[in-house]
């Protein structure tokens, strides 16, 4: 299976380019710079690189260079990619070796899947008409517009209404207080009059005897 190499900062182009790519039937391996892309060429050998020009640590005209330079990495085809439109931005990828140079705002995806049959000289899909299709930038800007699509629910089946039941107030209960046992009354006994009180004599005095002798007979 035809390997592609993906060197592209953006996350989202990145895959874009990959789904796309993917459908037309190549296997897919992407870097998000110049560094860890000369990496990958190394280790993976792809047969085409589709690079951007602006990146981290290492650019794709610095890549492109390190490219040609590396005999194992030599004769991989490469279609650089930018944002920049200047002439000598083109003559200098071209200079450099590069098989294509695509300007991101005025090519779309389409544009970018038939420049990869043409380099690669295959015949995987048809060719097509570009007049309508969206450029790279405007397909960015829809992507990042759509909004995440959640699965939807299925609505549950209403429930037929229960006839309503009108409840009485329960009235509160009263507690209930037991009588305390009375016992019979018994009779008062009728009160005793009070006698009265004898008077208490006082007591006589000692009769002092002067003669002891006196009544002894």
């Amino acid at each position: 299976m035809t390997k592609i190499l993906l060197v592209e900062d953006d996350q989202s182009l990145r895959e874009i380019y990959g789904i796309r790519l993917t459908a037309e039937g190549y296997e897919i391996a992407s870097a998000g710079d110049g560094e860890a892309a000369l990496a990958l060429a190394v280790k993976e050998r792809p047969d085409l690189i589709i690079s951007d020009v602006m990146m981290p640590k290492i650019s794709g005209f610095d890549m492109l260079d390190i490219l040609r330079s590396t005999p194992e990495t030599a004769n991989i085809k490469v279609i650089m990619m930018t944002a920049l439109s200047a002439d000598d931005q083109k003559a200098r990828g071209e200079s450099l070796g590069a098989d294509r140079f695509l300007v991101k705002s005025q090519v779309g995806i389409e544009d970018v899947v038939n420049a990869v049959h043409e380099v690669l000289n295959d015949t995987n899909g048809a060719p097509t008409t570009t007049a309508t299709a969206p450029t790279t930038d405007n397909m960015m800007t829809q992507f990042m517009a759509t909004p995440a699509q959640s699965p939807v629910q299925p609505v549950a089946q209403a429930q037929p209404a229960m006839p309503t039941v009108q409840v009485q107030p329960v009235a509160q209960a009263q507690p209930v207080v037991s009588a305390p046992s009375v016992s019979p009354t018994q009779p008062i006994s009728q009160t005793q009059p009070v006698m009265p009180t004898q008077p208490v004599a006082p007591a006589q005095p000692p009769i002092n005897n002067p003669n002891p002798f006196l009544g002894i007979v």
